[in-house]
């Protein structure tokens, strides 16, 4: 008697892996975006603190800023709705908002005149990621921070807001409320 296996069981061993392999790369993927939309959400919100951080303990403006002083209104972080990106922001002119395109005098010395925006850092959502909508319901919404608390300020004004991350039909959202809890649902 020869031993071995026919060419059925070989066969039917071969059906069973490439099945159960087929099975754990859909799963793969599927836990990849979860894992990518989570990560975002946890980097949202640690810039969020990084904001806070910075009003808390009174950091000057960047170099590029002209001369290191506190900005008027605090740190914040701006936020638009459909965009893949968010920005951190010295508020120069105490606006309570992101100014694009400058604020009346800046950050830098009262004499000169030419505003600039007041763009810190673009921060960028993982591909494939992005900001689906905020609460409060508009276009975009302007969190600051001011020391010594520090104050939360949100634009347009309201007691919390909400930013809702999504990817491929799967949501997160990242809420904070006027104390500054911080909560990731």
């Amino acid at each position: 008697m020869k031993k071995g296996f026919t060419l059925i069981e070989i066969t039917i061993v071969v059906t069973i892996i490439a099945l159960l392999g087929t099975i754990f790369i859909a799963n793969y993927r599927g836990g990849e975006r979860q894992f990518a939309l989570k990560r975002s959400a946890h980097k949202l919100s640690q810039d969020l603190r990084v904001a806070q951080e910075m009003a808390m303990s009174s950091q000057t403006t960047p170099l590029e800023f002209g001369p290191e002083t506190f900005p008027k209104g605090g740190y914040g972080i701006y936020f638009e709705e459909g965009a893949s990106s968010y920005i951190l922001f010295a508020d120069c002119d105490g606006d309570g908002l992101y100014d694009n395109t400058g604020g009346a005098l800046s950050c830098r010395d009262a004499v000169e005149i030419t505003p600039f925006p007041e763009k810190i850092e673009e921060i960028f959502l993982e591909k494939g990621i992005s900001i689906d909508s905020l609460f409060p319901v508009s276009p975009s919404i302007s969190l600051t921070f001011f020391p010594p608390d520090p104050v939360l300020t949100i634009k347009p004004n309201s007691n919390s807001a909400s930013v809702i991350l999504s990817f491929d039909g799967q949501t997160k959202t990242v809420s904070i409320n006027s104390v500054g809890l911080i909560d990731i649902d």
